[in-house]
């Protein structure tokens, strides 16, 4: 065997060894959410897989039929609902922004891409009590499209910076050849480049909808009828960790499947963000 071989081994090794670690509190989790109480709340001993699983944190968390405490189909809705809104409504407005910022220059284009980044690294805690004040005067506290609109400013920037740097990849020479054939640049815009960088869309919407789907601070001060999954899951873990662990397994699949089909074009447009930042 030779050297190199050796080394890729230990490299494979190590990778999966961080790898495990990280995600075994993941696999504890879930495995919890099938655990019969007397499994989780055993006092002697640490109970791994000696035990019979049951579907009945699933069942009441999913269809009810339980203490309406447990019961979260309403906050699967609500969830999704804000997700998909807040992910649609970040696109609409992040795209024209981004093929601006790449392909229309002004005068102070830097300064105004500068001060894009800069709201990403705003934590969303410095604006709550302006938001709470502004909503509520508007009419949109406690509202679905009061928490889509904070979801939307708050992955706007991030949205913003990873398109710019799909759209830097377009060769120019694409938009001069459509305008010498007559398009304007909304046909340049809307026909050729966005066409162009689907794959780097399909990477940002599950961004953003990932980090919608498990915000906590906005939904937690914005509402309170209505109640996200992250809320939903601070007020059932004092109550029951069978419950609370099979909520927020819940909550993890969509995560899991939209990163697996959209992995490399996160990758790539998370590579290309920072770099070109």
């Amino acid at each position: 065997m030779t050297r190199s071989t050796k080394l890729g081994i230990l490299r494979y090794a190590a990778a999966l060894l961080v790898t495990a670690t990280f995600q075994f509190p993941l696999f504890w989790w879930a495995l919890t959410s099938i655990k019969p109480s007397s499994a989780i709340f055993d006092m002697d001993r640490i109970v791994f897989f000696d035990f019979i699983p049951t579907w009945d944190n699933y069942r009441v968390t999913l269809f009810g039929g339980g203490p309406v405490l447990f019961d979260s189909r309403r906050t699967l809705s609500d969830s999704l609902a804000v997700a998909l809104g807040a992910t649609c409504l970040t696109l609409v407005l992040s795209l024209p922004a981004s093929f601006a910022l790449s392909l229309l220059p002004f005068k102070l284009s830097r300064a105004y891409y500068l001060w894009v980044i800069f709201q990403r690294f705003l934590p969303p805690i410095v604006a709550i009590i302006p938001l709470v004040f502004m909503f509520h005067f508007a009419g949109l506290l406690d509202t679905r499209m009061g928490l889509i609109m904070a979801h939307t400013a708050m992955n706007l920037p991030f949205a913003v910076l990873i398109l710019k740097s799909f759209f830097d990849e377009v060769p120019r020479e694409v938009g001069e050849a459509a305008a010498i054939d007559g398009a304007n640049r909304f046909q340049i815009f809307l026909k050729i480049f966005t066409p162009m960088i689907k794959g780097g869309i399909a990477a940002t919407a599950v961004l953003c909808f990932i980090f919608s789907w498990t915000e906590f601070l906005l939904a937690l001060f914005l509402t309170n009828s209505i109640r996200t999954l992250p809320v939903k899951a601070l007020n059932v873990m004092t109550e029951s960790w069978g419950f609370t662990s099979a909520l927020t397994t819940t909550a993890m699949i969509p995560c899991f499947i939209f990163i697996l089909l959209s992995q490399k074009h996160l990758v790539r447009g998370l590579t290309m963000g920072f770099q070109k930042g």
